[in-house]
């Protein structure tokens, strides 16, 4: 118990960390001086640097033991947390919060590895049922720790704290950790595809840097050359893909699972999906404290129904995935364009709206991620054959992470550039900033639209084509 206690706390820790400063990120642009490309990187550069290292991490801890990867990943997690604490200048906070990702990517995927090898079938049912209760916990207290975390001002360290509140938990993750973590490895060891890895996020930056820094660069002939050249990372990506799977060895994506059609639906769904959620408690949250005027506890507090509504409908779509299957996300991808309409409406109106008007869509909105995220792997990979199910896993995972960074970068360059028009004309920062928010809802509606258009040709049940094994959050199937 004491070492599912010691993952389950690091997860909480690294999972607060995805959600905690999208309230703080006001905070953080009045404390450094930070641009708006700023705080878009530190949501996206984290999201990104997570996304890339995840099935590289994992494969690290087949290979050279879970325990001893997941307390380096643990140690360099906390290191890139001070150093985030202590950031002079925004430069440093990004460069900081890449590593953050990067130990994430390292830490997180031993966590499932951990619990396979410690628990007997029928108790690794109950731990990962606890890992998602800490999902759910996670995702109600990081708005509000964000909030009273800033709010306190403890020490005057102001937002630095949502940082700092690591260190002391992973001091005691590592001791205790050290002392009850079992050792576990793959029986079969492989090479590890760096350098595939390697492509793949230089192609996802080519995309990032040119659309988060375009207009602070004034959109240069030059940024378009620099997005121009992921298209060739792209294609010598694949083409080691195929090279490497042709010889028997492990890359990082085997092209030839893009020809499953649910599995390639699948990573467009997931981009869509989750570009669409990655940017929206970001520009939320700028939204009500820069806008309305409301305190960072205030939008903590607003944000929570949120959670609330994902928390009650995550444990029924689980439950409801081996029946409903794609009709399940399908319904939760549109009731979450539903919330987002509700909410334009609200936005729209011109006044500073109240608690209730704003908590009802996004209790909507929460209500369709809990029927769809949870389960969105599950189905995907009922469409894929169960000797690769694992490894569409992770690439499903590592798509959603990186399209929820491109999301924070391309819907963030709508909302710069509506409160860029706002402001040169002289508007009130409510309706400046209202007006750049509800610039942006319609995009995130028809990303959802569409997702739920591809989600159609998701598989009907989680068993389908035998499959469908039960996996943990990032795709790991169960053993």
């Amino acid at each position: 118990m004491v070492a599912l206690a010691v993952v389950l706390i690091a997860s909480f820790m690294e999972l607060l960390d995805t959600t905690i400063i999208t309230v703080a990120a006001p905070a953080i642009a009045e404390g450094l001086g930070a641009g708006e490309a700023t705080l878009q990187w530190t949501v996206a550069g984290y999201t990104l640097a997570l996304g890339a290292g995840l099935i590289t991490g994992g494969r690290i801890g087949d290979q050279f033991g879970r325990r001893r990867s997941f307390l380096a990943g643990l140690a360099a997690f906390a290191i890139a947390s001070a150093a985030c604490a202590l950031a002079p200048n925004p430069a440093v906070l990004v460069a900081t919060r890449v590593a953050q990702g990067l130990a994430g990517g390292l830490m997180v995927p031993q966590v499932f590895g951990i619990i396979r090898s410690s628990f007997a079938p029928a108790a690794r049912a109950k731990a990962f049922g606890a890992y998602g209760a800490v999902l759910g916990l996670a995702s109600v207290a990081g708005p509000l720790a964000g909030g009273l975390l800033v709010e306190a001002d403890v020490f005057g360290l102001g937002w630095r704290t949502i940082f700092w509140v690591n260190v002391p938990v992973a001091a005691v993750g590592l001791a205790l950790g050290t002392r009850f973590l079992p050792e576990s490895a793959a029986a079969a060891r492989t090479r590890l595809d760096l350098p595939g890895a390697a492509l793949a996020a230089a192609g996802a930056v080519c995309v990032l840097l040119p659309l988060v820094q375009g207009r602070e660069w004034d959109w240069p002939w030059w940024g378009y050359v620099i997005l121009f050249l992921s298209v060739p990372l792209t294609a010598l990506f694949l083409r080691r893909g195929r090279r490497l799977a042709a010889r028997g060895d492990r890359p990082v994506l085997d092209p030839g699972l893009l020809r499953v059609r649910a599995f390639g639906s699948g990573l467009a769904a997931s981009a869509l999906f989750f570009g669409a959620l990655g940017s929206f408690f970001l520009l939320l949250s700028l939204y009500l404290q820069s806008g309305t005027g409301r305190s960072a506890l205030e939008t903590g507090l607003i944000i929570l129904p949120y959670a609330v509504g994902s928390t009650l409908t995550s444990g029924i779509g689980v439950q409801l995935a081996a029946r409903a299957g794609r009709l399940l996300l399908v319904t939760g991808s549109l009731v979450l364009a539903v919330s987002q309409f509700l909410l334009l409406l609200v936005v729209r109106d011109g006044t500073a709206p109240s608690y209730g008007a704003l908590a009802l869509p996004l209790f909507v909105g929460g209500l369709g991620l809990g029927l769809t995220s949870p389960s969105l792997v599950n189905v995907v990979l009922a469409g894929v054959p169960a000797r690769d199910a694992g490894a569409a896993g992770g690439v499903l995972t590592t798509v959603g992470q990186i399209g929820s960074a491109v999301g924070v970068a391309v819907l963030g360059v709508r909302f710069f550039a509506e409160l860029d028009t706002s402001a040169s004309a002289g508007t009130a920062p409510l309706t400046a900033y209202g007006d750049a928010f509800a610039s942006v809802l319609p995009w995130q509606m028809a990303f959802y639209v569409a997702a739920a258009a591809l989600m159609l040709l998701l598989p009907k049940h989680t068993d389908a084509l035998g499959g469908g094994r039960a996996t943990t959050a990032v795709g790991v199937p169960e053993k």
